[in-house]
């Protein structure tokens, strides 16, 4: 079985809950090697994402770890037979990896929630905006790979444009809708995609205001990406080095009642349609 050298993030989850089920059925590597008719060396690879398993090996390990959960094996099956290609290994070798691993991750998603404070979410910015964005905090890319960086993120909008597309909530703070990250015309040009894309049935855009009394969320941005199962759900956050991703059960429910307490909170549809229109006829 080949190894391979650099797995990707959902890669990394199968191996990661294959581990979690192991360890939760109290059985060290060895044991379940023995069990499998491998040697120990081949279950720490798995687990640690450098070797592959098929759909046959890793229901053969679900049943030796006494999983009875048909619809978490179900979900850990399809990630371990899946051979998708998709549109973002094109961008492989040119942008790091951690940016690769985000549009599989949405391609994949049951669904999206995006809580943002200070920039309108990645899925909902025009192209002139991304480009403010990404030339300002990287002043030393040269054009080209700002553009690079620019039509990769327009390609991961495809989410929530293609036919069947992923259902979609964002949260947004007023305060990310007034920062020209551009010009005016980019801004203006901004908030009127943002009211363009919260008329689809699929997609929700709420904006939380700055007179909003007790509010303490400001440090709760995110993005949720929901899996085939609860359990497979993944929380992404911004980290010094790029994008972090949080699977860690505990986690993921603080992360879950964070976006309910900022969502409620929040305007609802109408009124956040409302007052992104006020808001562009200021400018």
């Amino acid at each position: 079985m080949a190894t391979k050298r650099e797995p990707t993030a959902r890669q990394m989850r199968l191996a990661v809950e294959l581990r979690r089920l192991r360890e939760a059925a109290g059985l060290s590597s060895r044991e379940a090697a023995a069990m499998l008719g491998v040697n120990s060396v081949q279950i720490s690879q798995i687990e640690a994402g450098t070797s592959g398993v098929s759909e046959q090996r890793l229901r053969r390990m679900a049943a030796n770890y006494a999983c009875s959960d048909a619809d978490l094996i179900g979900a850990l099956a399809s990630i371990a037979s899946d051979r998708t290609q998709g549109w973002w290994e094109k961008y492989r070798g040119q942008l790091p990896t951690p940016f690769l691993d985000l549009p599989e991750l949405e391609h994949h998603s049951a669904y999206r929630w995006d809580v943002e404070f200070l920039h309108v979410p990645g899925l909902l910015q025009t192209a002139d905006y991304a480009r403010s964005l990404f030339a300002y905090v990287n002043p030393e890319f040269p054009s080209a790979d700002v553009d690079l960086w620019v039509e990769h993120r327009m390609q991961r909008r495809i989410v929530i444009e293609r036919p069947d597309p992923v259902p979609y909530r964002a949260v947004i703070h007023e305060a990310a809708l007034r920062i020209r990250v551009g010009n005016r015309l980019a801004a203006r040009d901004q908030l009127s995609r943002l009211l363009e894309l919260s008329e689809a049935d699929h997609i929700s855009v709420r904006v939380v205001p700055f007179d909003l009394d007790d509010f303490g969320g400001a440090g709760s941005a995110m993005v949720y990406a929901g899996g085939p199962v609860p359990r497979l759900d993944t929380v992404v956050r911004d980290g010094p080095n790029g994008p972090v991703y949080i699977d860690a059960e505990a986690q993921l429910s603080r992360y879950r009642t964070l976006f309910r307490r900022v969502e409620a909170v929040s305007l609802d549809p109408k009124g956040s349609r409302d007052f992104i229109h006020r808001l562009a006829k200021e400018l």
